[in-house]
């Protein structure tokens, strides 16, 4: 007698997906964990600029008598216990190192912190959600470098990060020139298709705006482009997207749906590097605040002072000067260092004319294209 079949078991059917939604759920996690954790150690390093000592055991017990406590579900104290006095002790170790740090407004995996890199690697990066702490981190003495970004070759001067220049007494000791590879991220597994709106910076959105009206996507302004990548990986859905680095795909662990996105193929971003005290090594560029009288002819006497003394103006931005309608401060960017007779007497003739200025730096120009980034 032939047995009876057994009617399918339609668990068995549903278990490769259900594993393979498991798994995804799994490495989704992983990711997110790594981002809070290098965040967790960051912060951890920063307090090494406002203690006297890298142990300070009263702390470290504090902490690893309240993390054991919140242990809960799968998680005993013993292993919560270990994992965290492994994260304390990688803490302490980098700590001692005693790192250099660079802040740069954004978010990691944005364009600024690849500049940053670029300019010196042994910085430690650290994000800044405004301009403004950017500014004010290195004039405290809690960043050794700021980088911030003056002028994209597409969306133009950043006016915010111009005002800070003139108001602060930070000098520039260096430029770092970038070009801008915008890509459209999504979550894992999603289309371009799926994509229905973006998020991203202002700017980044101005420099895509044909790729977006021609795929009918809608722009959704954020404060950072590697910001929206983040928020992305959090908080997203596959019907929304971000426009950021390949380095915010990798960070982020989101999909590059399209590559070089941005309405213009020379799409480049110039930084300078900011510091307490002037660059003093060589130097082939220099860089003024110009506040000129409010009379007809002002501008165009200062301007003459460089054009007499053969000294190539290279960028001149004019922005409102304070406490003074109709008056404006000038930001100009000129060839040359200060040990070269024709920059010597150029400034030797503003002087003459009763012009104020204020020498911001002399400093090494960035001549080339940056080399391809890290993706």
């Amino acid at each position: 007698m032939d047995p009876v079949p057994h009617p399918p078991d339609p668990r068995e059917d549903a278990a490769p997906a259900r594993l393979a939604e498991l798994r995804a759920q799994i490495d989704d996690t992983d990711r997110k964990l790594l981002r809070l954790l290098d965040q967790r150690i960051e912060y951890a390093l920063q307090t090494a600029r406002l203690k006297p000592a890298v142990t300070d055991g009263g702390r470290e017990e504090e902490v690893m008598s309240r993390v054991r406590a919140a242990a809960y579900g799968l998680l005993s104290e013993a292993f919560v216990g270990d994992l965290y006095r492994s994260i304390i002790d990688e803490s302490r170790r980098l700590q001692a190192t005693r790192p250099r740090f660079g802040g740069f407004q954004g978010e990691h995996g944005a364009w600024s912190e690849m500049a940053l890199d670029r300019w010196d690697a042994n910085l430690i990066p650290v994000a800044c959600r405004t301009f403004d702490e950017v500014f004010e981190g290195v004039a405290a003495g809690f960043f050794d470098r700021g980088i911030v970004p003056v002028e994209n070759s597409v969306g133009g001067s950043v006016v915010e990060v111009s005002d800070l220049l003139i108001a602060t007494d930070l000098s520039i000791v260096g430029e770092v020139r970038v070009p801008i590879t915008q890509c459209l991220l999504g979550l894992p597994g999603a289309t371009l298709a799926d994509i229905r709106s973006v998020r991203s910076h202002p700017q980044a959105l101005v420099q895509c705006r044909g790729f977006l009206a021609r795929h009918g996507i809608s722009a959704d302004p954020y404060y950072d482009t590697a910001g929206a990548a983040r928020w992305l990986m959090f908080d997203g859905s596959r019907a929304v997207g971000a426009i950021a680095s390949p380095l915010a795909a990798r960070l982020y662990g989101l999909d590059v749906l399209a590559h070089d996105v941005a309405d213009h193929e020379s799409n480049e971003t110039r930084f300078v590097v900011l510091a307490r005290q002037l660059h003093t090594g060589p130097a082939d560029k220099g860089s003024i605040v110009l506040t000129t009288e409010d009379r007809a002819g002002a501008l165009m006497q200062a301007l003459g002072a460089f054009a007499d003394h053969r000294v190539n103006l290279s960028r001149i931005e004019s922005r409102p000067a304070a406490g003074g309608r109709g008056r404006y401060t000038f930001l100009i960017d000129f060839a040359g260092d200060p040990a070269n007779d024709d920059v010597a007497r150029a400034l030797s003739a503003l002087g003459a004319q009763g012009v104020s200025y204020r020498v911001l730096g002399f400093y090494p120009a960035d001549h080339g294209p940056a080399p391809a980034q890290r993706a």
